[in-house]
Protein backbone atom coordinates (compact mmCIF):
# COMPACT_ATOMS: atom_id res chain seq x y z
CA UNK A 1 0.00 0.00 0.00
CA UNK A 2 1.00 3.59 -0.95
CA UNK A 3 2.15 6.12 1.52
CA UNK A 4 -0.40 8.58 2.46
CA UNK A 5 -0.49 12.19 2.11
CA UNK A 6 1.59 13.61 4.96
CA UNK A 7 2.75 10.43 6.41
CA UNK A 8 6.08 9.52 6.36
CA UNK A 9 7.51 6.37 5.53
CA UNK A 10 10.32 4.53 6.74
CA UNK A 11 11.93 1.21 6.55
CA UNK A 12 11.82 -0.84 9.67
CA UNK A 13 14.94 -0.97 12.08
CA UNK A 14 15.09 -4.99 10.96
CA UNK A 15 15.71 -3.74 7.88
CA UNK A 16 18.41 -1.51 8.33
CA UNK A 17 19.48 -4.01 11.07
CA UNK A 18 19.74 -6.77 8.13
CA UNK A 19 22.11 -4.68 5.50
CA UNK A 20 24.34 -3.60 8.37
CA UNK A 21 25.10 -7.81 9.66
CA UNK A 22 27.71 -9.33 9.86
CA UNK A 23 27.51 -11.63 6.60
CA UNK A 24 27.23 -8.08 4.63
CA UNK A 25 29.51 -6.15 6.09
CA UNK A 26 31.87 -9.08 5.59
CA UNK A 27 31.20 -9.98 2.45
CA UNK A 28 32.07 -5.64 1.89
CA UNK A 29 34.92 -5.93 3.53
CA UNK A 30 36.42 -8.98 1.66
CA UNK A 31 35.28 -7.30 -1.60
CA UNK A 32 33.48 -10.78 -2.57
CA UNK A 33 30.35 -13.28 -1.69
CA UNK A 34 29.37 -15.45 -1.53
CA UNK A 35 26.26 -13.58 -0.31
CA UNK A 36 22.65 -14.59 -0.25
CA UNK A 37 18.98 -13.06 0.32
CA UNK A 38 17.04 -16.02 1.57
CA UNK A 39 13.70 -16.04 1.36
CA UNK A 40 11.53 -17.79 3.97
CA UNK A 41 10.93 -20.94 2.11
CA UNK A 42 14.53 -21.38 1.49
CA UNK A 43 15.20 -20.40 -2.20
CA UNK A 44 18.09 -18.04 -2.69
CA UNK A 45 19.09 -14.87 -4.71
CA UNK A 46 22.58 -14.85 -5.11
CA UNK A 47 23.99 -11.21 -4.72
CA UNK A 48 26.81 -10.13 -6.99
CA UNK A 49 28.93 -8.38 -4.42
CA UNK A 50 32.17 -8.83 -6.42
CA UNK A 51 30.58 -6.75 -9.37
CA UNK A 52 29.43 -4.06 -6.63
CA UNK A 53 32.93 -4.57 -5.18
CA UNK A 54 34.58 -3.47 -8.82
CA UNK A 55 34.63 -0.52 -10.52
CA UNK A 56 32.08 0.35 -12.59
CA UNK A 57 31.31 -1.68 -15.81
CA UNK A 58 30.59 -0.78 -19.19
CA UNK A 59 26.45 -1.75 -18.23
CA UNK A 60 27.46 0.69 -15.25
CA UNK A 61 28.82 3.44 -17.98
CA UNK A 62 26.05 2.97 -19.89
CA UNK A 63 23.45 3.90 -16.75
CA UNK A 64 25.62 7.02 -15.71
CA UNK A 65 25.57 8.28 -19.17
CA UNK A 66 21.64 8.63 -19.21
CA UNK A 67 21.80 10.63 -16.11
CA UNK A 68 20.56 14.45 -15.47
CA UNK A 69 21.71 16.74 -13.17
CA UNK A 70 22.76 16.12 -9.68
CA UNK A 71 22.36 12.36 -9.07
CA UNK A 72 21.30 10.69 -5.95
CA UNK A 73 22.29 7.04 -5.47
CA UNK A 74 20.04 5.26 -3.17
CA UNK A 75 21.47 2.13 -1.74
CA UNK A 76 24.80 3.07 -3.22
CA UNK A 77 26.87 -0.14 -1.26
CA UNK A 78 30.34 0.47 -1.43
CA UNK A 79 30.21 3.19 -3.90
CA UNK A 80 31.24 2.30 -7.58
CA UNK A 81 28.67 4.36 -9.35
CA UNK A 82 28.80 7.12 -6.66
CA UNK A 83 33.14 7.54 -7.67
CA UNK A 84 32.50 6.98 -11.34
CA UNK A 85 30.27 9.92 -11.43
CA UNK A 86 32.47 11.86 -9.20
CA UNK A 87 35.41 11.06 -11.45
CA UNK A 88 33.24 12.79 -14.29
CA UNK A 89 32.94 15.55 -12.15
CA UNK A 90 29.36 15.17 -11.54
CA UNK A 91 27.45 16.06 -8.15
CA UNK A 92 26.54 13.15 -6.49
CA UNK A 93 25.62 11.63 -3.25
CA UNK A 94 24.62 7.82 -1.94
CA UNK A 95 23.08 6.75 0.70
CA UNK A 96 22.79 3.78 2.57
CA UNK A 97 21.80 2.03 5.23
CA UNK A 98 25.13 0.37 5.93
CA UNK A 99 27.82 1.89 7.69
CA UNK A 100 30.17 -0.36 6.07
CA UNK A 101 29.08 0.60 2.55
CA UNK A 102 29.08 3.83 3.39
CA UNK A 103 32.66 3.36 4.69
CA UNK A 104 34.01 1.72 1.52
CA UNK A 105 32.33 4.53 -0.70
CA UNK A 106 34.03 7.35 1.44
CA UNK A 107 37.27 5.39 0.98
CA UNK A 108 36.76 5.91 -3.12
CA UNK A 109 36.30 9.56 -2.52
CA UNK A 110 32.57 9.69 -3.11
CA UNK A 111 30.42 11.35 -0.81
CA UNK A 112 28.10 9.15 1.41
CA UNK A 113 25.48 9.17 4.28
CA UNK A 114 24.46 6.54 6.21
CA UNK A 115 20.46 7.21 5.66
CA UNK A 116 17.33 5.11 4.72
CA UNK A 117 15.80 6.67 1.67
CA UNK A 118 12.82 7.49 3.79
CA UNK A 119 15.08 9.44 6.22
CA UNK A 120 15.33 13.60 5.54
CA UNK A 121 17.68 13.41 3.02
CA UNK A 122 19.68 17.05 1.56
CA UNK A 123 18.24 18.84 -1.49
CA UNK A 124 14.80 16.68 -1.22
CA UNK A 125 12.57 18.26 -4.23
CA UNK A 126 15.92 19.32 -6.10
CA UNK A 127 17.83 16.14 -7.31
CA UNK A 128 18.06 15.82 -11.24
CA UNK A 129 18.32 12.39 -10.85
CA UNK A 130 17.79 9.30 -8.81
CA UNK A 131 19.28 5.38 -9.08
CA UNK A 132 17.51 2.42 -7.99
CA UNK A 133 20.35 -0.05 -9.54
CA UNK A 134 21.46 -3.59 -7.73
CA UNK A 135 18.39 -4.61 -6.70
CA UNK A 136 17.50 -1.86 -4.90
CA UNK A 137 13.93 -1.43 -6.14
CA UNK A 138 12.94 -3.61 -3.47
CA UNK A 139 13.70 -1.56 -1.00
CA UNK A 140 11.08 -1.69 1.73
CA UNK A 141 9.34 -4.45 0.00
CA UNK A 142 6.62 -1.23 -0.83
CA UNK A 143 7.02 -0.57 -4.77
CA UNK A 144 4.32 2.15 -4.85
CA UNK A 145 5.32 3.54 -1.47
CA UNK A 146 8.91 3.71 -2.87
CA UNK A 147 8.11 5.44 -6.07
CA UNK A 148 5.63 7.86 -4.04
CA UNK A 149 9.58 8.66 -1.81
CA UNK A 150 11.42 9.04 -5.46
CA UNK A 151 9.08 11.28 -6.57
CA UNK A 152 9.20 13.64 -3.02
CA UNK A 153 13.42 13.77 -3.45
CA UNK A 154 13.24 14.50 -7.57
CA UNK A 155 12.90 17.84 -8.54
CA UNK A 156 9.68 18.72 -11.04
CA UNK A 157 10.44 16.38 -14.02
CA UNK A 158 13.18 14.46 -12.30
CA UNK A 159 14.88 11.22 -13.97
CA UNK A 160 14.63 7.72 -12.14
CA UNK A 161 16.47 5.07 -13.15
CA UNK A 162 15.72 1.57 -11.93
CA UNK A 163 17.21 -1.86 -12.66
CA UNK A 164 14.33 -4.53 -12.89
CA UNK A 165 14.13 -8.18 -12.68
CA UNK A 166 15.44 -9.20 -16.50
CA UNK A 167 13.01 -11.34 -19.07
CA UNK A 168 10.36 -11.83 -16.46
CA UNK A 169 7.37 -10.31 -15.53
CA UNK A 170 7.66 -10.59 -11.99
CA UNK A 171 5.70 -8.49 -8.89
CA UNK A 172 6.94 -10.36 -6.16
CA UNK A 173 6.48 -8.83 -2.17
CA UNK A 174 8.68 -11.35 0.26
CA UNK A 175 10.42 -11.78 3.38
CA UNK A 176 14.18 -12.18 3.18
CA UNK A 177 17.39 -12.03 5.13
CA UNK A 178 21.13 -11.56 4.35
CA UNK A 179 22.95 -15.43 5.08
CA UNK A 180 26.40 -16.47 3.60
CA UNK A 181 27.25 -20.02 2.68
CA UNK A 182 28.05 -20.47 5.60
CA UNK A 183 24.62 -19.98 6.83
CA UNK A 184 25.27 -16.92 9.25
CA UNK A 185 22.00 -14.76 8.82
CA UNK A 186 20.61 -11.29 9.33
CA UNK A 187 17.14 -10.46 10.89
CA UNK A 188 14.26 -11.01 8.16
CA UNK A 189 12.61 -7.61 6.66
CA UNK A 190 10.41 -6.61 3.64
CA UNK A 191 11.71 -6.71 0.02
CA UNK A 192 10.15 -6.60 -3.41
CA UNK A 193 11.31 -8.30 -6.90
CA UNK A 194 9.86 -6.60 -10.00
CA UNK A 195 10.01 -7.19 -13.67
CA UNK A 196 10.15 -4.47 -16.07
CA UNK A 197 6.24 -4.76 -16.98
CA UNK A 198 5.41 -4.41 -13.49
CA UNK A 199 7.62 -1.51 -12.58
CA UNK A 200 5.41 0.07 -15.78
CA UNK A 201 1.95 -0.70 -14.12
CA UNK A 202 2.88 0.53 -10.63
CA UNK A 203 4.17 3.81 -12.46
CA UNK A 204 1.86 4.23 -14.68
CA UNK A 205 -0.16 4.39 -11.95
CA UNK A 206 1.54 6.74 -9.93
CA UNK A 207 1.63 9.40 -12.34
CA UNK A 208 5.25 8.45 -13.67
CA UNK A 209 6.38 8.70 -17.30
CA UNK A 210 8.54 5.77 -19.08
CA UNK A 211 10.73 7.17 -20.96
CA UNK A 212 13.46 4.42 -21.69
CA UNK A 213 13.90 0.72 -21.49
CA UNK A 214 16.82 -1.53 -22.00
CA UNK A 215 18.82 -4.85 -22.15
CA UNK A 216 22.57 -4.99 -21.61
CA UNK A 217 25.07 -7.00 -20.17
CA UNK A 218 21.77 -9.74 -18.76
CA UNK A 219 20.64 -6.74 -16.74
CA UNK A 220 17.74 -4.54 -17.40
CA UNK A 221 16.72 -1.25 -16.72
CA UNK A 222 13.92 1.26 -17.12
CA UNK A 223 14.27 5.57 -17.20
CA UNK A 224 10.74 7.08 -15.64
CA UNK A 225 10.15 10.90 -15.94
CA UNK A 226 8.60 12.51 -12.46
CA UNK A 227 5.15 14.26 -13.31
CA UNK A 228 6.51 16.59 -10.53
CA UNK A 229 3.54 16.14 -8.35
CA UNK A 230 5.57 13.84 -6.19
CA UNK A 231 3.77 14.06 -2.75
CA UNK A 232 5.56 15.94 -0.32
CA UNK A 233 5.90 15.49 3.33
Amino acid sequence: MGASPGIRVRVSPSDTASWSADPYARALRAGRGPLYLRRTDGWLLPLDVERWCAQADAVDMEVLRRCEGAVLDVGCGPGRLVAALGRQGRRVLGIDVSEVAVACTLRLGGPALRRSVFDSLPGEGRWGTALLIDGNLGIGGDPAALLDRMAQLLGPGGLLIAETVPDQDLDERVHVHVTDAGGTTGTPFPWARLGTPALLRHAERAGWGAVGEWVAGGRSFVALRSSGAGRRR
